[in-house]
Formats: structure tokens, C-alpha cells, sequence
């Protein structure tokens, strides 16, 4: 289970950084049994439609939409490999960001890290996050309480997690990590009536991180003791969105 760490753009290093993975993520599958129970329940919940669309896990992303910031539209594009592979790939090749994903290196790389998502059951939607049609960085939103993290935490039923980087060092050092953390926890939030709360994990050693998930809306939880390292767990409660 790779980290996943936000920085606030001040300072050196990861400070600068919005950063994460979703390895463990991808080794676990559902079920079946349990995916055909999920089917049954969206089924039931759509009768009155008609309809026999396949469960989606996370609500129909793509069609999400953008949200406003003061500094433009901003809004989650679902990764397209023909489009993207080469700017995620030259991101991941970054080293602030390479500390942190390991997945710099040949371009094929991260095609694999981006295809065990597109390939596989819909936990985990990997995107471009575009500030009016400008890419700012890659995210990945995922179902927690379906992933591997659930085994380190009370998981809630759709809290839903975010692994993120900012891309490009232009972009860094703006105070813009904690803006776009607070947006991709909106846009969950509104879009994810059944969410309850917003999940990251940070690295503890990534103070700046911890610091933007704060400025972002979140609340420090708890100290997990993960796989691969120690971490925060950050919170973003639907009924604590205003006050925070």
C-alpha cells in the first residue's frame, strides 16, 4: 500500500506535493457473491426505471461534472491512456513525485499502474484533475471501504478515499494542494449521496501533507499503522463540511 501525501507548495521536498498509490487496491477483488448482492440492491433501488445498468461503485464519475473554484472550473476526467499516459508518466518520473509512487521509470510503468484500474471492477477510477482545461494533476478516487485500508481502520459502508499529485512544478508552491483537496472532497460529497465521509491517508512524515489535508477540510483521526509505513488518517465528515 503505497503513501498518499499532500503538501501545501511551500517549502522543499514533498511539502510541494499531493502524492499517493493504490497497489494493495488493485490486488483485491470483490467477490462475486458480493458484487451479484450490490447488482441486486442497485437493481431493486432503479425498478421504477427500468433500467439493468451495472453496478457502479462510484456513482458514475465520469459524469460528475466541474466544480467552481475563484481560479476557474475545476473537474475530474477519468484517464484515457491514448491522452494521458505521457503526462502522467512524465509526472510520476518527477522526483518529489517519485519518492512517493515508485512508479517512475519507462512509460510502461505507469501504463500498468493506470490499466489495473481501467481493467479492473470500478473501485479505483484514476483521472486528470483539469483547472479550465488546464491538467494540474492525477487522482485517484476509491471506494476505502472496499480496499485493503478498511482492514486498518472502523470503515464506514461508501467512505470513499483519494490518492492525489500535484503535476508540474509550476503548479507547486500556490497554496493550491489544500484548494484542490477541499474540491475533490466536495465533489465526492455531492455526488455520493451514500458517503458519509472522505478518506486520505498521508505518510506521517510528510508534515506539509497532514497540514493541506487540514487547511483542506479534514480532521486528523488517527495514527495507522500501515503495511509499508505509518500514517495519518484523515477525515472529511459530510456533517462537518461547513464548519470545517
Amino acid at each position: 500500500m503505497q503513501p498518499t501525501d499532500a503538501g501545501t507548495g511551500t517549502g522543499t521536498g514533498t511539502s510541494a506535493q499531493l502524492a499517493g498509490g493504490v497497489d494493495d487496491t488493485l490486488e483485491l477483488r470483490l467477490p462475486e457473491q458480493l458484487l451479484a448482492m450490490l447488482r441486486e440492491d442497485d437493481l431493486s433501488d432503479s425498478a421504477h426505471t427500468d433500467t439493468t445498468t451495472p453496478t457502479d461503485l462510484l456513482d458514475n464519475l465520469p459524469d460528475w461534472g466541474p466544480i467552481p473554484l475563484p481560479s476557474g472550473d475545476f473537474q475530474l476526467l477519468p484517464v484515457r491512456m491514448d491522452r494521458d499516459l505521457a503526462l502522467i508518466s512524465d509526472w510520476m518520473n518527477d522526483p518529489v513525485v517519485a519518492a512517493f509512487w515508485d512508479l517512475n521509470g519507462a512509460a510502461s510503468v505507469t501504463a500498468s499502474h493506470l490499466r489495473a484500474q481501467l481493467d479492473g471492477d470500478g473501485r479505483s477510477v484514476p483521472c486528470l484533475g483539469v483547472l479550465d482545461s488546464l491538467p494540474m494533476g492525477y487522482f485517484e478516487i476509491y471506494r476505502a471501504d472496499l480496499d485493503p485500508l478498511a482492514r486498518h481502520y472502523p470503515a464506514r459502508p461508501h467512505d470513499t478515499g483519494i490518492h492525489l499529485l500535484i503535476g508540474g512544478v509550476s503548479h507547486r508552491g500556490r497554496g493550491l494542494g489544500s484548494a484542490l483537496v477541499r474540491a475533490v472532497a466536495d465533489l465526492i460529497l455531492d455526488k455520493r449521496p451514500a458517503c458519509s465521509r472522505v478518506i486520505a491517508e498521508p505518510d506521517l512524515r510528510n508534515t506539509p501533507s497532514i497540514s493541506a489535508f487540514l487547511s483542506g477540510g479534514f480532521r486528523f483521526s488517527a495514527e495507522l499503522e500501515l503495511p509499508d509505513r505509518r500514517a495519518a488518517l484523515m477525515i472529511r465528515e459530510r456533517a462537518l463540511r461547513n464548519a470545517l
